[in-house]
């Protein structure tokens, strides 16, 4: 089984996507854990503010399996297949750490926004802090304590029974 760490946003009846996401998610894992939930700015875009969380699963499923799993949800959850990357989503869900993999292609493997966005560190930082992130060698710890503009996000309180 591979442990599996998943960005979760939602800018589109955000209460709605998150929660049916998290519904198809258990059945990928009956045991997926999740951080607070945060709402912070579009990044890129003009937009509705979106709610960010990051869920933590286990998968016997390879990384192309799971990656067309994960957009299989997305698109029963209501993204549009020709969804671009900086415009309104009713979700996305970005596979942030697949294991120990390491990739520079599609999916990237740790995905960059660890290290760019406070919406994807903290969250992490709450589900793994002492584990240790492929090629950089750091812990969530150590990039969380570099991180920026922590102070920003706002804690949004859980709307779903999970």
């Amino acid at each position: 089984m591979t442990k599996v760490y998943i960005g979760i946003g939602s800018n589109v009846e955000r209460e709605k996507h998150i929660q049916q996401a998290l519904v198809q998610l258990k059945t990928l894992d009956d045991d997926v854990k999740l951080s607070k939930v945060y709402e912070s700015d579009a990044v890129g875009f003009k937009s509705e503010a979106f709610y960010n969380l990051v869920a933590e699963l286990k998968t016997a499923l390879n990384l192309k399996e799971f990656s067309l799993a994960l957009r299989k949800i997305e698109f029963h959850c209501g993204r549009d297949s020709q969804a671009k990357k900086f415009e309104p989503r009713t979700i996305d869900l970005d596979i942030l750490l697949f294991g120990d993999v390491v990739s520079d292609s599609q999916p990237e493997l740790p995905r960059s926004d660890i290290y760019r966005y406070p919406f994807v560190i903290q969250p992490l930082y709450e589900l793994c802090p002492e584990l240790i992130l492929p090629k950089d060698g750091r812990t969530v710890r150590q990039v969380w304590l570099q991180a920026k503009d922590l102070h920003f996000l706002k804690e949004v309180k859980p709307w779903f029974d999970f």
